[in-house]
């Protein structure tokens, strides 16, 4: 019978992996529009792009289907919004103000959506339909 360990193991981060049709162009898309970093190893069909403690890597042509969502944490949407508004970001819609975190969401490239949260917003009222 196995023996359960007085320890677990300490998760130190995670970072989906998306699938692309064209690396080059999603790179430029996150980078220039989103505000990621290119990893400086980036080969010509997989890499990871970074902001801050966010990570993502995108994989051309492998490793999963578009439509894939992922959560990012970060600290203030309404300010998010607002750089990726007159960044031209894909927005799906406005912010919305939910029990578990203030949202927004923006598409990539491939119909990724990412869900960008911070704390809700104790000046709004929630919204009532789930995502």
């Amino acid at each position: 019978m196995p023996t359960t360990p007085t320890r677990k193991a300490r998760f130190e981060s995670a970072a989906p992996i998306l699938r692309v049709r064209d690396l080059a162009a999603s790179v430029r898309y996150y980078v220039d529009v989103l505000g990621f970093e290119n990893a400086d190893w980036a080969m010509p069909d997989f890499t990871l792009v970074t902001r801050d403690r966010a990570g993502l890597y995108l994989c051309q042509g492998g490793q999963g289907q578009s439509g894939t969502w992922a959560w990012i944490g970060v600290d203030d949407v309404a300010q998010l919004h607002e750089e990726y508004r007159l960044a031209g970001a894909r927005l799906r819609g406005q912010p919305r103000n939910y029990p578990w975190a203030y949202e927004l969401q923006v598409e990539d490239l491939d119909g990724h959506v990412l869900r960008f949260g911070s704390e809700p917003r104790a000046d709004l009222p929630f919204t009532a339909e789930p995502v």
